[in-house]
């Protein structure tokens, strides 16, 4: 949080396929990988393309999100299909140690291609729906503190979670 790379739209990917693509999400999967990520976008890793990778069979921090299917996206565009939102607990990579309550729309469509050039389209709810937002904000300039509604609901997971139940809210502040 701070680098200015992340603060900026990222630039269309014009050549797709292409090696210097196969690289670059190589890359990104082992930064994915290694950090325990649900999701990564190009730019949390110094590359202003608009290049997102997410993916979930089930995670530690979300036990009852669900499964992510694994997708690389390159130029995503997202269409929201219902106005209704939830807000959840995210965490970022590119925000290490932090938590906040951040709402999201409930369904999306999303499209793009995948590394080979060949067309995207899905619906997604529910936790699928906020990692790809979550993702593609990263192309936008957005980090998920811009999108907080009340800073009570951001601080360290140390302090919010002592139990280390990044899924719920602290006792005094959950909103369910």
């Amino acid at each position: 949080m701070g680098d200015p790379l992340l603060c900026a739209r990222a630039q269309e990917v014009a050549d797709v396929p292409s090696p210097a693509l196969a690289a670059l999400i190589t890359d990104m999967r082992d930064t994915m990988a290694a950090l325990f990520g649900a999701g990564l976008a190009a730019p949390q890793i110094g590359v202003p393309l608009r290049v997102v990778i997410f993916g979930a069979p089930t995670m530690p921090r979300y036990p009852d999100a669900g499964e992510v299917p694994e997708t690389v996206l390159v130029n995503p565009v997202i269409e929201v299909l219902d106005t209704d939102e939830d807000e959840a607990w995210e965490g970022c990579l590119s925000v290490p140690g932090m938590r906040g309550l951040v709402p999201r729309y409930r369904r999306i469509r999303y499209r793009g291609s995948d590394a080979e050039g060949r067309p995207i389209e899905r619906e997604a709810e529910g936790f699928h729906a906020r990692v790809v937002q979550h993702e593609c904000d990263h192309l936008d300039g957005i980090l998920y503190p811009m999108r907080i509604r009340d800073l009570k609901f951001f601080g360290y997971e140390s302090v919010l979670f002592p139990e280390g139940v990044a899924h719920k809210g602290p006792a005094s502040t959950d909103p369910s």
